[in-house]
């Protein structure tokens, strides 16, 4: 019996809703394709609920919504659209589809008050369907009212607003979980302001992240520590900060022989980037709390890896500093040798976060040999400049490592391109008074900062007639660090990418 057609409202072009005397706390979802007439959900037949709504002239847009109350009895449906001719779409096509009907369902109910469960129809993809729940949930605030689950001092946790369970339990479904809640932790660690995120904060927030995970070791070094290993680039950023720096790293030994090859991330931690002496614009730089997206996304797919206990050893290292103006800070021009001994001449201040990676780099690659090695940074202007915020830049020395991350970026929508690696870059950063500089003007400016990194990935050099050590790959996440506008599932703000396309990768490594 479908609810009385009296009291429609519009909330928006593509959205009714249909209200009746009685509202429940529990919610159902159904994603919703054209093409179907039966029902997906007992005592919900979306067709018949939809078809009771008025229609346009044209098939509605993926993630059109219409919520209905008191249907079936006592409960809420939102049905959403997941656009014309969905049947025919292509496997990962649908798989955004689906996100995009999720998510904008949750976006619908979460607006409305009084609900608490919602049951999701994820039969047509559960891990798909679980990551838009969860992402389109979140929305990062520390408003005091309502008081915000962000807050540092809460001496409680606040519970989310929507709980969420599918129609069906899977195992596909408990793991999209586990990615979307990687990549929300990964968004908060971005999105808190840098006072409430230095170093040493980061560090302790990870730790009790991983507390009682299995096979997970967290090692923090100091400054004392680096200096004896001659990181020198790296401290050559700490110098302006009161803030001591930290290098993390986290051993995770899920493969069968704990003594396997490992795979290794590496992320860039500048908790906070003024540019240094080379100081930022003022305009927008309160963006720049988010200038430790490498570290944070590198952290928090380690963490889903060691919560779905996958079969590899992983080892994670993200060198954390505040890059700051202060009256000891690294001057430009001022020449320093790397942990590898080349002499690097900084020419911009600014341009530091090659200078941390450097030596975290070359000291992952050289002390834990591991047969990949992938780094992750918001390290430039340039790549947004080239690929806006929809791609990431893969700057890569192994055509099977770039092919392995481009199919876990499409599976994911979490997509990369491939750029150039090329020495023919290599003039611009080769003619100064060192060995390296660390900027080479503003043409083709993340392929001279991909390239400056190349000589410290130790064992990407191969005998002739041999395959290389070391695969490497970086990644610069400069234009995907922020949604600058909302998609139907991720709000405005840090996104937390690439944290599930990294997960992904990893699951679908041959150990797995």
């Amino acid at each position: 019996m479908l609810p009385s057609l009296r009291s429609i409202r519009s909330r928006s072009p593509s959205t009714y809703l249909i209200n009746a005397r009685a509202m429940s706390s529990s919610a159902y979802i159904v994603p919703f394709d054209h093409q179907s007439t039966g029902e997906l959900v007992t005592g919900v037949n979306a067709a018949q609920l939809w078809a009771s709504t008025p229609q346009g002239e044209k098939a509605p847009l993926v993630g059109t919504t219409r919520t209905f109350y008191n249907t079936p009895s006592s409960k809420v449906t939102t049905v959403s659209s997941l656009g014309e001719k969905f049947v025919s779409k292509k496997p990962e096509a649908k798989k955004e589809l689906l996100r995009k009907s999720v998510g904008s369902a949750v976006k619908e109910l979460k607006a409305i008050d009084g609900l608490k469960d919602v049951t999701i129809d994820a039969s047509l993809d559960p891990h798909a369907a679980a990551v838009a729940a969860y992402l389109a949930l979140y929305k990062f605030s520390l408003k005091t009212t309502p008081p915000s689950s962000f807050n540092p001092n809460l001496k409680e946790p606040i519970p989310e607003k929507l709980s969420f369970s599918p129609v069906q339990a899977s195992k596909e479904w408990d793991r999209g979980v586990v990615y979307a809640k990687a990549q929300n932790f990964a968004r908060t660690l971005m999105e808190l302001p840098a006072n409430m995120m230095t170093p040493t904060i980061f560090t302790e927030r990870v730790k009790a992240e991983f507390a009682g995970l299995k096979n997970v070791e967290i090692i923090v070094r100091d400054e004392a520590w680096a200096e004896e290993k001659n990181m020198n680039t790296f401290l050559s950023v700490t110098r302006g900060t009161s803030e001591p720096a930290k290098l993390l790293e986290i051993h995770y030994k899920g493969a069968p022989s704990k003594d396997a090859q490992p795979l290794a991330f590496v992320g860039k931690g500048i908790t906070f980037d003024s540019g240094g002496i080379s100081l930022k614009p003022g305009a927008g730089m309160k963006l720049m709390r988010g200038d430790m997206g490498g570290a944070a996304t590198v952290v928090s797919a380690a963490l889903a890896i060691a919560q779905l206990q996958f079969p590899v050893n992983l080892v994670v290292v993200t060198p954390l500093t505040e890059n700051m103006p202060g009256p000891s800070a690294t001057k430009p021009g001022d020449i320093i040798y790397a942990m590898n001994g080349k002499s690097v001449e900084v020419d911009n201040t600014d341009a530091e976060g090659r200078l941390v990676l450097s030596d975290a780099i070359y000291y992952t690659s050289t002390e834990y040999k591991p047969h990949t090695l992938i780094d992750v940074a918001t390290l430039t202007g340039a790549v947004v400049v080239a690929l806006g915020e929809v791609f990431s830049g893969v700057f890569s020395t192994s055509d099977s490592l770039w092919e392995q991350l481009r199919v876990a970026g499409e599976t994911e929508y979490d997509r990369f391109w491939r750029m150039p690696l090329e020495d023919d870059y290599g003039p611009q950063i080769h003619s100064s008074n060192a060995d390296l500089q660390n900027t080479g003007g503003r043409d083709a400016g993340s392929c001279t900062a991909a390239l400056f990194l190349k000589p410290f990935a130790h064992g990407i050099e191969a005998e002739e007639g041999q395959e290389p050590a070391l695969k490497w790959a970086h990644i610069d996440i400069a234009g995907a660090m922020e949604a600058t506008r909302p998609t139907p599932y991720l709000e405005k703000g840090m996104t937390g990418r690439p944290v599930r396309a990294l997960v992904e990768y990893v699951r679908n490594l041959p150990s797995n």
